[in-house]
């Protein structure tokens, strides 16, 4: 399997369509029109075109009884009388998950991309007004990659928004990607957030940390021969075996993220630091269903060459167990304590890692000194003067500038805010010394 499809989407003509691993992610942007109300025959048509596209293509016979017990019982009791699309769409979605267990099954109200795929003709993929589709929101979030930042020690970060895919396009943006974390000392990629997208970006990135030609997925469909996913043998950025990484994950994460997620804990190529991720690992593909809706539906499952399973239902565990919200932190803070251990480190860098290291610590562990304490620090350092307003300590130099001090540690230190953290004060109470990231020693100011 080489193409997957993206999130909010339709991928199909009637019950034809191409392959998909998808999970809804970030939604397209669309313009918003107003659609006329929905009739009762409207809703039964539309029931009864999700019965007929489950029947069709579901991955497991043994549960299209239930789900289509629970769709028809939902007909009839009224739960989806409501002349909201949107609101149908939800309700139905409901019943679909909680029937299947499935976080695949569900159906969204998009009417323009229902338009794209119910006129297509033969593999919607090959649609040029559906790819278009896609490709301007791939062009609009640099193709995922959306974020992308050299943080302290020269731990190189990666932001993921959603598996884009655009044949001889998003290439060149993860190559450029590549270049950028491959000078790093370390690399975090941040998946938070990202509900999946394409498997051919997946697999791309993940060349990267593997040999070539290595298997990384098997893809699994019935009636269908079994199809295999390979790392590539050529990526022109190169590779990065062996290179640290640490991916960020959280709830929110699914399907194609997860495979990602799934792979580099499965071949030992990093650490998972954040939350459990969703859950949604099976294959699947997307049908229009009139007047409007795009119907996803599970039709195949990965199978995984080192567990010999999946991460349906259950998600991807991290290996470090956080808060989303602080993972960086903490993915940043292991990096740098691993760097530290390395005993053939150039002491420049060493020092880089030492100092970022302090940074990441203290926003993991934050300080707070006493007002008395801070009191005892206030005063004209050679003509550098430290002042105490509403509990914080200020330093206001000859010029007029003035900074607000941070407490970093114990013993006195503290970051200087407005500056990009190459400067730090620590004040002894009988000095004040400059440390600067790229100086052997302070500079040592004693008190007047």
């Amino acid at each position: 399997m080489s193409r997957l499809s993206l999130v909010l989407t339709v991928c199909a003509a009637a019950l034809v369509a191409g392959p998909a691993v998808a999970q809804r992610a970030q939604p397209v942007a669309v313009a918003r029109t107003a659609t006329a109300p929905m009739t009762a025959a409207e809703r039964a048509g539309a029931v009864g075109a999700v019965i007929a596209a489950v029947e069709a293509r579901y991955v497991f016979p043994d549960r299209v009884a239930a789900i289509r017990d629970r769709l028809n019982e939902g007909l009839a009791s009224g739960r989806y009388d409501t002349a909201e699309r949107g609101a149908f769409a939800e309700r139905l979605s409901a019943d679909l998950r909680e029937s299947s267990g499935d976080g695949h099954m569900y159906l969204v109200n998009d009417p323009a991309q229902y338009a794209a795929a119910a006129g297509a003709e033969g593999d919607v993929f090959d649609n040029p007004e559906f790819l278009a589709i896609w490709a301007a929101a791939a062009r609009r979030s640099n193709n995922g990659l959306t974020e992308m930042r050299i943080l302290p020690g020269n731990v190189r970060y990666l932001k993921i928004s959603t598996f884009h895919w655009v044949q001889d396009r998003t290439g060149q943006a993860y190559d450029d990607a590549m270049r950028f974390l491959r000078e790093g000392d370390a690399v975090i990629i941040d998946l938070r957030g990202n509900g999946g997208g394409d498997h051919a970006a997946v697999r791309y990135l993940l060349s990267h940390f593997m040999e070539p030609d290595q298997l990384d997925i098997t893809f699994l469909q019935a009636g269908e021969e079994p199809t295999q996913s390979r790392a590539l043998d050529h990526l022109p950025a190169g590779r990065m075996i062996g290179k640290p990484l640490y991916v960020l994950t959280s709830r929110q994460v699914g399907s194609a993220a997860e495979a990602f997620a799934y792979d580099v804990q499965q071949f030992r190529l990093g650490t998972l630091v954040g939350g459990t991720t969703g859950g949604a690992a099976n294959n699947n593909t997307f049908v229009p269903i009139a007047p409007g809706f795009v119907l996803s539906v599970s039709y195949g499952r990965p199978v995984h060459p080192v567990s010999g399973t999946n991460w349906e239902g259950v998600g991807v565990s991290p290996d470090v167990a956080v808060d989303p919200l602080t993972a960086l932190d903490t993915a940043s803070g292991l990096a740098l304590a691993a760097l530290l251990e390395r005993t053939d480190a150039d002491p420049v860098d060493r020092a880089g890692w030492e100092w970022a290291r302090v940074g990441v610590e203290a926003r993991l562990h934050p300080v707070t000194l006493a007002s008395t304490d801070l009191q005892g620090l206030t005063g004209a350092y050679g003509g550098r003067v430290i002042e105490l307003e509403d509990g914080v300590l200020f330093w206001r130099r000859s010029n007029g500038d003035r900074y607000r001090l941070a407490p970093l540690a114990r013993g006195g230190l503290f970051a200087v805010e407005g500056t990009d953290d190459r400067l730090r004060v620590r004040l002894t109470g009988d000095a004040m010394e400059i440390h600067r990231v790229e100086e052997p020693a302070p500079t040592r100011f004693p008190r007047d």
